[in-house]
């Protein structure tokens, strides 16, 4: 028997095989979350769609509440640490702008993203918690994460910005904010590749023009 093929016998550990149950569960989870929203998802339907015993759900996520929470977070987490990943020794700031507003938008308009959007909204008036956790490893961490990619460059001496936060959220809301209101209200498509490089260029060249020191 060769070493290959006892790699591939190994048994899975308790702790994977933990991980993949959840996995099973979120996945399932997130289908009937988007099809139905918050409200009209129920844990039953929920365990059918995972594949799992509602006694097991349970084991995993003691409530819709929590699981719709965790569900939330995770996608959050996963925005930051794509779109806002940051070299901060890349001083084409420019460059940077331009990769970080074009992968901002394209995340708003990944699809089911409006849907989740509109769920949160939906629960936040009655369950602050989850609206706040939504903020704060979604919206606010991508503005701090790209606050401190500027503040970077201010004190390298390419940018010259009084308030790095303010100007964060000003480039992105410049990138986002049509799309955003367009897509939450389901009154445009999906923007072109095309649209997306002109309000992303736009955003870019008004921002160079404000804090760039290279003027």
């Amino acid at each position: 028997m060769g070493v290959q093929q006892l790699e591939r016998e190994q048994p899975v550990t308790a702790d994977q095989a933990d991980s993949a149950k959840r996995r099973q569960i979120m996945d399932g989870a997130r289908k009937v979350f988007l099809a139905h929203g918050f409200d009209g998802a129920s844990m039953g339907e929920i365990a059918r769609a995972a594949g799992v015993s509602k006694g097991t759900l349970y084991v995993y996520f003691d409530s819709k509440e929590k699981l719709f929470e965790t569900i939330t977070h995770e996608a959050c987490l996963a925005q930051a640490e794509g779109v806002f990943a940051f070299d901060h020794a890349d001083h084409d700031v420019a460059a940077v702008l331009t990769r970080t507003g074009r992968g901002f938008i394209k995340f708003l308009a990944r699809p089911g993203g409006m849907s989740a959007l509109r769920t949160v909204i939906s629960i936040a008036g009655r369950m602050p918690e989850i609206g706040v956790e939504f903020y704060d490893t979604g919206p606010a961490k991508g503005i701090a994460l790209l606050q401190e990619y500027l503040e970077t460059q201010v004190a390298a001496g390419i940018l010259a910005i009084d308030d790095c936060e303010v100007a964060a959220a000003q480039f992105l809301d410049a990138c986002g904010s049509s799309v955003l209101k367009q897509l939450l209200f389901n009154a445009r498509p999906v923007p072109s590749d095309d649209r997306i490089d002109y309000l992303v260029g736009t955003a870019v060249r008004v921002f160079m023009k404000a804090y760039s020191r290279a003027q």
